[in-house]
C-alpha cells in the first residue's frame, strides 16, 4: 500500500519551473530520500504533496496522500490528513514552533484535534510524546521555545510531528541547523521512531551520507527534476547520471579526508 503516490508533479511561480513532472511513490514502511543542491527542488516537493504551498506558487499533477488527491484540494480537506496520514518535520524548529506558546500546549493540540483526547488522558499523552523524543524533564513541557536549546526544540518538534500517530513522515532536512554532534543525535532518535512505530519516511537533505544512513530508495532532484532514483546501495554504487556522480565523488573525497591522518604540521 502506498502513502504517497506522485505523478507528474510540476510546481510553478512566475511561469517559471521549480519542480518539473517529478514521479515516485512511498509505500507503507518503506524509507525514501530526496537529495539536491538548494534550489533542486525537494524542499517544493514536500511542501507540494501536503498541499502547503505558499501564495504565487501552483501545482499541477497528481499527488494522492493516503488515497486523497492533494492537487487543487481546499485545505479543508487536507487538514484532516496532516498529522494521521502525513506530518512534516520541518529544518529549523525555531520558525516551526510557535514561540508564544509553552511546549506542552504545541504538543497537546495534535493529540486533543486528531485523536480527541482531553484532561488527565490528553497531560498523559503528552508526556509520553516527550518521553518517546528523551525530554523527561518535566521543565520542558513548560518551557517556551527560546529556552531550550537547538537540539531539544528539534525534539520538541518531532513529539509534536508524531502526536497524532501519522503513518508517513517526512523530515525536510531536520538537522542542518544543527552541530555536528547534536545532528547525530536527531538522526538516531528519528531512525528509532521511525522503526518503532513503522512509518514510511521521505528524508529531504542535500547531504548524500545523511540519506545513505537514512534510507533504502533516493531521488536525486536538480534544478527540479528528478535526474535518478533507485535503490540506495545502487545509486552510490553505480551513479548514472553525471550529476549523481559527481556527489558520489563529491562524498567520498570528503569522506577519505576526514578519515586521513593529520600532517605534522597539522598535528602542532
Amino acid at each position: 500500500m502506498s502513502h504517497l503516490e506522485v505523478a507528474g508533479l510540476t510546481v510553478t511561480a512566475g511561469g517559471r519551473r521549480l519542480v518539473d513532472d517529478v514521479s515516485f511513490s512511498v509505500s507503507a514502511g518503506e524509507r525514501v530520500g530526496v537529495i539536491g543542491e538548494s534550489g533542486s527542488g525537494k524542499s517544493v516537493t514536500s511542501l507540494a504533496v501536503t498541499g502547503l504551498l505558499g501564495g504565487g506558487l501552483t501545482a499541477s499533477g497528481s499527488v494522492l496522500l493516503g488515497g486523497t488527491q492533494v492537487i487543487g484540494a481546499p485545505d479543508r480537506m487536507l487538514r484532516p490528513l496532516r498529522g494521521p496520514v502525513a506530518s512534516v518535520l520541518f529544518q529549523e524548529p525555531l520558525t516551526a514552533l510557535d514561540p508564544l506558546m509553552r511546549v506542552e500546549r504545541q504538543i497537546a493540540e495534535p493529540i486533543r484535534r486528531h485523536l480527541g483526547l482531553r484532561g488527565a488522558a490528553l497531560k498523559d499523552a503528552v508526556r509520553r510524546a516527550l518521553d518517546d523524543v528523551s525530554l523527561p524533564d518535566p521543565r520542558i513541557a513548560r518551557a517556551f521555545p527560546h529556552e531550550l536549546s537547538g537540539g531539544q526544540r528539534q525534539r520538541v518538534a518531532t513529539a509534536i510531528a508524531l502526536a497524532a500517530s501519522p503513518k508517513l513522515l517526512i523530515a525536510d532536512e531536520p538537522t542542518t541547523a544543527l552541530d555536528v554532534t547534536v545532528q547525530d543525535e536527531i538522526l538516531a532518535l528519528l531512525d528509532r521512531l521511525v522503526a518503532e512505530r513503522d512509518m514510511a519516511l521521505l528524508f529531504i537533505s542535500h547531504d548524500l551520507a545523511v540519506v545513505a544512513r537514512m534510507t533504502d530508495r533516493v531521488i536525486v532532484m536538480r534544478r527540479g527534476v528528478a535526474v535518478e532514483q533507485g535503490p540506495i546501495a545502487e545509486i552510490v554504487g553505480a551513479p548514472r547520471h553525471p550529476y549523481t556522480q559527481g556527489l558520489v565523488s563529491s562524498a567520498r573525497a570528503l569522506d577519505s579526508a576526514l578519515d586521513a591522518p593529520a600532517t605534522s604540521g597539522e598535528a602542532r
